[in-house]
């Protein structure tokens, strides 16, 4: 028997849908029942009624969850102590972060929060927004940052997870310049013209992001693909040396803009705001996350949100912008919905 056969059970009575349940827990519909059929195998009892709809817990099954919830929420606890206590010094954070925010955020916030909280040590992974969200829900790290729009939403099980708003980002068309300082492949093209364009590989939070804002100017038929890549560090490599259009985040591509060699390509029509999302298992007895989560939703990091533009990127944590360049705008920290706020 495995640990995520039971919180399998557990979203799938509340969601009383497969479907559903198979979506919170990033797997697929034939994946989830199939660990359901296991489940029940070992349990030596049907567990769900699949001849009714929505469906219902067999009475077996409804038994067993009361049980099983508790078993499952003491294990997961009990296996986050043991590893934190044998394998990571006092006051340690597991932090799993995007790939963008890994290198463009987290720095600058990890000392903004050091100074506000007190030293701790941090482990920082990298990863895609679905391998973070698995090792949250597994619970391989304490604390998750993503970004977060509100048509891509990272979707989380709002009894087990908390989130709270840390920061903000804007995603923006961006070029090299041509000679009189215009951008080379600006948006929208010409009527009759094509762009060479620098993508984000599809499952990305960015790219999804991204789709969002051409689909809905219909600008998709005027971009050619010639590069895609999962990380903005590597499409603002590529947009620096002249091979297309790239959409980046401002925290990403604000050197390159102060530097002249990237312009902006297009208006704010073209822009995505981004919130930067913190998430983390409603139940821990990690004392330092615990100390750093009451730090970020007090008042007083609320107010520092609320500061003028200019110094709120240094007060939250973002990189301070160079003259002439719009500062990322921050959001204020305040919890949110972990369902459909929200997870790379």
């Amino acid at each position: 028997m495995q640990l995520k056969w039971i919180e399998d059970l557990l979203v799938l009575e509340r969601t009383r849908s497969f479907s559903r349940a198979a979506e919170l827990r990033h797997i697929t519909q034939s994946a989830l029942s199939r660990r359901i059929r296991s489940l029940e195998e070992w349990a030596g009892a049907e567990l769900v009624d699949r001849n009714v709809y929505p469906l219902e817990l067999t009475p077996a099954g409804a038994t067993f969850c009361e049980s099983a919830r508790q078993a499952a929420e003491l294990l997961t606890e009990a296996r986050a102590t043991l590893r934190r206590e044998s394998a990571q010094p006092d006051r340690t954070l597991d932090i799993v972060a995007g790939h963008t925010l890994s290198l463009a955020f987290l720095p600058a916030w990890l000392r903004r929060c050091r100074e506000r909280s007190g030293d701790f040590h941090a482990r920082v992974a990298a990863a895609n927004v679905l391998d973070a969200v698995v090792a949250l829900a597994e619970g391989h790290c304490d604390l998750m940052l993503g970004y977060n729009h509100p048509r891509v939403p990272v979707t989380l099980d709002a009894e087990r997870f908390l989130s709270l708003t840390v920061g903000g980002d804007t995603l923006v068309p961006v070029s090299v310049p041509t000679s009189q300082g215009r951008p080379l492949y600006p948006v929208p093209a010409g009527a009759t013209d094509t762009t060479p364009f620098l993508a984000y590989t599809p499952d990305t939070t960015l790219g999804r992001v991204l789709d969002t804002v051409l689909e809905a100017r219909g600008a998709h038929r005027r971009l050619v693909r010639c590069y895609e890549a999962d990380m903005a560090m590597l499409l603002l490599k590529m947009a620096t040396e002249g091979h297309g259009l790239a959409w980046l985040p401002l925290s990403t591509a604000a050197e390159a803009l102060q530097a002249g060699t990237l312009v902006r390509a297009g208006d704010a029509t073209w822009q995505a705001d981004l919130e930067i999302c913190a998430y983390r298992p409603a139940l821990s007895s990690n004392p330092t996350l615990l100390a750093l989560w009451r730090m970020l939703a007090a008042p007083d990091a609320e107010a520092a949100a609320q500061q003028p533009v200019a110094k709120r990127g240094v007060a939250m944590g973002l990189r301070p912008q160079a003259a002439g360049v719009p500062a990322v705008p921050a959001v204020p920290a305040v919890p949110v919905a972990a369902p459909m706020v929200a997870i790379p």
